[in-house]
């Protein structure tokens, strides 16, 4: 069975095993030594512990990863001017398609109204924490210590650090051969290690998703069903519409193709909701299922990571528009459009910052004059709706790398095209 057959079956056995256990739990047929053996011992002690030591070990190889191949990338880039370019096509891709999607959430908010009717009579405290100013975020790209940012995590930060160790490296010419070769075995060493990992996806991916809906259920969606399934349909409408028409139109690629080689990396970045802790996955897909040459991928991935926020944009719009029909309030137009430029803006401006999608959520309702505190009437059903997020954002990430590679002859079309 391949790898890919075997991550599908464990999300599938995983889902429906959870809402079962979770069924029998609710009906009172486990008693109390089925409720501590079941879920006591085995959901949420051995389960949960696997999952969080399978996260962990994601979480392990990203830092090394993204800063030894993409020095390696700037590296194998045969002139330094093509740098500014590939990161110029790569941010206006992104701020692009998060343009798109809250637009196109905005859109289908507006037809289907999910706020209307809606009972208010709900605890409403949320405390948002406050954005970074446009000026801190320029200054906070560039790190002061790249070992602090290496330790912290801060995307960003690593990007700007090893393109810039990269193109200084590059400089040397024959001098850094030496350095260099090191830089690929040690690249090489951390992709090893990347395909160890994906082996155990499958149990990994099992014990998240069976702790998950084996404590939670659906019963968390509620009275905002009609919120939540407008959600998800949107995400998957974005995902397949968008991504595929940019697909096919500006690197003339068939979709179908794509999403097929992309389906193992959408479960896998639905199981972790991380779109960090999918990034080895990530690379190792545009890398070696899709043909992106990797002095482009080692680039388009990590920054895709951080400031790809497609999903977060469609949660923005469709929240938007349910919390001011629930508040009855009316937003003409131009709050509208704010409303797409505020999003997609904010997209880079809180890159890295933790709780980004509830942060860039509560800007873009200060901008619109809407109570804050409207947030904390979808907080129940964000667990299940940033899985999906994430899962569109991996695939906006892939699809970026796939267009920037082929602009660029960096794209090998029969990897693209074989079936593996």
């Amino acid at each position: 069975m391949s790898l890919t057959s075997r991550i599908v079956l464990s999300m599938v056995l995983a889902m429906s095993g959870g809402i079962l256990l979770k069924l029998i739990n609710d009906a009172g047929y486990l008693g109390e030594i089925g409720q501590l053996v079941l879920i006591s011992f085995f959901t949420e002690g051995l389960l949960d512990i696997i999952g969080q030591i399978f996260i962990a070990s994601l979480r392990l190889v990203i830092v090394p990863l993204v800063f030894f191949s993409l020095v390696c990338g700037v590296v194998s880039i045969s002139s330094s001017s093509r740098i500014g370019t590939i990161s110029l096509k790569t941010l206006s891709l992104y701020l692009l398609t998060t343009a798109i999607a809250i637009s196109i959430a905005l859109t289908f908010a507006l037809l289907f109204q999910p706020g209307v009717g809606v009972d208010l009579a709900l605890p409403t405290a949320f405390q948002s924490t406050e954005a970074p100013s446009l000026k801190e975020v320029l200054i906070n790209i560039f790190p002061t210590n790249p070992v602090a940012a290496m330790a912290e995590g801060n995307m960003l930060q690593i990007i700007v650090f090893s393109l810039l160790f990269g193109i200084a490296l590059k400089s040397l010419g024959s001098s850094g051969d030496a350095l260099k070769t090191s830089f690929e075995t040690i690249n090489n060493v951390i992709l090893s290690l990347v395909k160890m990992l994906i082996e155990l996806a499958p149990y990994g991916i099992f014990a998240l998703l069976f702790s998950l809906f084996a404590v939670q259920g659906f019963s968390m969606i509620g009275d905002l069903a009609k919120y939540f399934f407008l959600l998800v349909f949107v995400l998957i409408f974005h995902a397949f519409f968008t991504y595929g028409s940019l697909l096919y139109l500006l690197a003339q690629l068939n979709p179908l193709k794509f999403f097929m080689k992309v389906r193992s990396l959408a479960i896998f970045a639905f199981s972790t909701s991380s779109s960090s802790a999918t990034m080895p996955i990530t690379l190792d897909t545009v890398k070696n299922k899709l043909g992106v040459n990797s002095s482009i991928g080692s680039f388009t991935v990590p920054l895709g990571a951080t400031i790809n926020m497609d999903g977060t944009a469609i949660m923005q719009g469709i929240a938007t528009v349910f919390i001011s029909q629930a508040y009855n309030i009316d937003l003409t137009m131009v709050d509208y459009l704010m409303v797409i430029l505020t999003a997609t803006l904010a997209s880079i401006g809180t890159a890295g910052v933790p709780g980004v999608g509830l942060i860039m959520l509560a800007m873009v309702l200060e901008q619109v004059g809407l109570p804050v505190e409207g947030i904390a009437l979808i907080i129940g059903v964000d667990r299940l709706l940033d899985m999906t997020r994430t899962a569109v954002n991996v695939c906006g990430d892939a699809m970026v790398s796939c267009v920037v590679a082929k602009s660029e002859g960096e794209f090998n079309s029969e990897t693209f095209r074989s079936e593996n």
